[in-house]
């Protein structure tokens, strides 16, 4: 009995070593390809919106940053407590081209704000590519066309704002201009004579005249 409880507890132990390896191998496999969905741009689901000279589409916004509000209502509280919050931050970018688009899905009616919010057409459509489930959906467009943020809750106008200023197409940016290779030595600095010890004035210490 002795001899086979052994035996048994030495395949047991020879065994674990294999499980270990396979889950931490399955383990580094799913994180690297959640990194690599996380890093990978995502287009943002196309709408279109009445415009100056007709209608327009997102790709006619190109080089614009856009904020993309979707509410069931324009009467939910959470509609009007994000409005209240892009409107602290509204001043700061108008100025820099970003649009803020609006879309609802169920009742359409009055947006109180002085946000001057674009309407997007077939808001049902919209609401159902950018997955609004329950009150709400905030969504950053980059001005690649990328989904910068998406989320299904309200966004504080600091994070807006964080988003806006580091998209996805500022940090891809930002890589590339980085300086490859290991960052230049700093210059080492003369040491100081002792007391009573005079410079060297031999020619070669000399400096050349022009």
């Amino acid at each position: 009995m002795m001899r086979i409880f052994c035996s048994r507890s030495r395949e047991a132990a020879d065994r674990k070593p294999s499980l270990a390896a396979i889950f931490f191998s399955t383990l580094a496999l799913l994180l690297c390809a959640a990194s690599a969905h996380a890093a990978a741009p995502r287009p943002a689901p196309d709408f279109t919106f009445e415009g100056v000279g007709g209608k327009k589409s997102l790709r006619s916004l190109r080089g614009q940053p856009v904020v993309v509000v979707i509410a069931k209502s324009p009467k939910t509280k959470a509609f009007r407590k994000e409005t209240e919050s892009l409107e602290e931050i509204y001043h700061e970018f108008a100025g820099k081209g970003v649009v803020f688009v609006v879309a609802f899905s169920e009742t359409e009616g009055e947006v109180k704000s002085n946000i001057p919010f674009v309407f997007a057409n077939n808001a049902v459509s919209l609401a159902s590519a950018y997955d609004l489930r329950k009150d709400i959906v905030v969504a950053v467009i980059g001005k690649d066309g990328n989904l910068d943020l998406i989320t299904g809750q309200m966004v504080p106008a600091w994070r807006i704002r964080e988003v806006i200023a580091n998209n996805f197409e500022t940090q891809n940016l930002a890589r590339k201009e980085q300086p490859k290779g290991p960052p230049a030595a700093a210059p080492v600095p003369a040491k100081p004579l002792a007391p009573g010890v005079e410079p060297d004035i031999t020619p070669s210490a000399r400096p050349k005249k022009p």
